[in-house]
């Protein structure tokens, strides 16, 4: 029974519902000596508290797009068949644009709650030695016969760990709000694409290339994207790609976007963090050179020659504005930081605030990102 599904939700409620009409008849019937009468009336109870909190989990976790999988809630998943060292630029020395093409077959989205559109797919990638879910949403404009010439700019989307591939439809709605947007031509149409990042049970892997252990940065930065431009009409130049996060997954996009111009040209952080220790189960934060090196303000600081990227900055005091900040000072041209501050009492750091900036965050990608 799928953890996210409604065969299991619904489940919850009916434990609750028994939980709590067993202690309300039988209390009074339980028989036999006082000390067994005591510990079953506190079994009673304890199924009541439990099964209350199940549920209760069940509905923080399908709301917010936490935990995808049994294996990603018990930490037992590992989508990694090999971690060579590939290199300085992830690519180990190859040319994607020289490999067989990776042309994906997609079927529409098995969870209904990612709204209508939501494609995926199961990607094994050949460089990054991942395997993992790849959900994709294509702009109104995709099958209209006007733009049947036109290659689209795309924007890849990050949770926050732990984090579900499906959040930014489930969750944030990036598709049924942008869908209208499109169709008025108030932001560009973009291709939305929405990648497993969760690929080592319960260790965040701070999308970075980890010998050994995962090469994460370039699953997402050369093995998905090569798959998006030989599957669907998609752009493969990067100044029509952008990479877009919350909480972990700001730090992702920020980080990407710094360390691979030649890939994509904007980067938006709603409510990240620069140094990796600000997630606990970082793996880029279990030595301080894998920090340093992780860390997208330092990287910024020490590049010989500063990227050619647009940043989009936005959090709460203590929250991601104060590393905003620090990026938009260290920042030199031809790299440009737009930082916004999210007022105290938006909502904290939670799916909600982030779900309300979409569309402002789309409007300054239609300003970034070349369409």
């Amino acid at each position: 029974m799928s953890l996210t599904g409604t065969p299991f939700f619904l489940t919850t409620i009916v434990l609750v519902v028994v939980a709590l009409a067993l202690p309300l008849t039988l209390w009074g019937k339980v028989g036999g000596p006082k000390l067994v009468r005591h510990v079953t009336r506190f079994f009673m109870l304890l199924f009541a508290q439990v099964t209350a909190v199940v549920m209760v989990f069940v509905v923080v976790n399908n709301a917010n797009g936490l935990f995808d999988t049994w294996a990603d809630l018990l930490g037992t998943g590992n989508h990694v068949s090999a971690a060579a060292d590939l290199g300085p630029d992830g690519t180990g020395g190859t040319s994607p644009d020289q490999q067989p093409k990776v042309a994906q077959k997609f079927k529409p989205a098995s969870d209904k709650r990612m709204g209508p559109g939501v494609q995926e797919t199961q990607l094994k990638g050949r460089i990054s030695g991942v395997e993992g879910e790849v959900y994709v949403w294509l702009p109104p404009q995709y099958d209209d016969p006007a733009y049947k010439n036109k290659t689209f700019p795309v924007v890849e989307v990050l949770p926050g760990f732990p984090g579900s591939a499906k959040a930014w439809f489930g969750t944030l709605n990036v598709n049924t709000q942008l869908k209208p947007m499109m169709e008025k031509g108030e932001v560009a149409p973009f291709i939305i694409v929405a990648p497993r990042t969760t690929l080592l049970g319960d260790v965040d892997t701070g999308c970075a290339n980890t010998t050994g252990k995962v090469n994460a940065d370039t699953w997402l930065s050369v093995d998905v994207r090569k798959m998006v431009v030989d599957t669907f009409r998609a752009t493969d130049k990067p100044d029509g790609w952008a990479v877009a996060g919350y909480s972990a997954g700001a730090h992702c996009a920020t980080k990407l976007a710094i360390a691979h111009p030649d890939r994509y040209r904007a980067g938006v952080s709603l409510s990240g963090y620069n140094d990796p220790v600000g997630e606990p189960a970082s793996l880029t934060a279990k030595t301080p050179e894998l920090r340093d090196a992780n860390n997208p303000l330092k990287m910024l600081q020490r590049a010989t020659t500063p990227p050619h990227v647009a940043l989009f900055l936005s959090g709460a005091e203590g929250d991601g504005y104060q590393g905003g900040v620090a990026i938009k000072e260290a920042a030199k041209a031809p790299t440009t930081v737009q930082v916004s501050m999210v007022p105290a009492g938006a909502g904290g750091h939670g799916t909600a605030v982030w779900k309300r900036q979409v569309p402002d965050v789309f409007r300054w990608l239609t300003k970034h990102v070349a369409h």
